[in-house]
């Protein structure tokens, strides 16, 4: 098994379930990060924008009611991002998977897949 893989896991979400179970089929034993208990800080967020290469609004989930409640009027600041980011984790689009300096967000399950060489349809069968 390898187990050197962090996943932030939602366990409520069907596409983080998706990625997990099909890790754990693949002989994956991520350490699972319920960031909806425990936040980031925001020096990890942070350090997870920068590996992802994209803006903190960029990891914004936009589908969430609270993001049209609350934050999808006007411009924010990266460091306001990240600070409604750390403070409202269910904003954080998920499942992130992290591979010692490498950091890839789940969406489609494929860049995952592919990254750590499985293959949901045929086990036997590697990218």
């Amino acid at each position: 098994m390898e187990n050197d893989v962090k996943f932030w896991h939602n366990p409520r979400c069907g596409t983080s379930r998706l990625v997990l179970n099909t890790m754990l089929e693949n002989r994956f034993e991520p350490e699972l990060f319920l960031y909806l208990q425990t936040p980031p800080s925001r020096k990890e967020l942070k350090r997870i924008i920068r590996q992802l290469k994209i803006s903190a609004e960029a990891l914004v989930r936009e589908k969430e009611p609270l993001y049209e409640e609350s934050f999808a009027d006007g411009e924010k600041s990266e460091e306001e991002w990240i600070e409604i980011l750390t403070k409202n984790p269910q904003l954080i689009e998920r499942p992130i998977v992290i591979k010692g300096r490498k950091v890839v967000l789940a969406r489609p399950p494929e860049k995952v897949w592919k990254w750590l060489k499985i293959n949901p349809l045929n086990k036997d069968k590697l990218y």
